[in-house]
């Protein structure tokens, strides 16, 4: 049997705290960036609100 400790780690792409291996994420570990939903909403919302922000200022 495999300890939570020894399971791989990642540093979410927005909040920057390090979060571990789920099985939910057993096919896709490699593409995972975000540690949960709210964190994953968060930056593509706050990435559409700066592009928006950038076309506006920067015509």
């Amino acid at each position: 049997m495999r300890r939570k400790a020894d399971l791989p780690q990642k540093t979410c792409a927005f909040c920057q705290r390090p979060f571990a291996w789920r099985k939910k994420w057993a096919r896709d570990w490699d593409n995972v960036r975000y540690c949960s939903e709210r964190c994953r909403r968060t930056a593509k919302n706050s990435t559409a609100k700066n592009a928006r922000r950038e076309k506006e200022t920067n015509p």
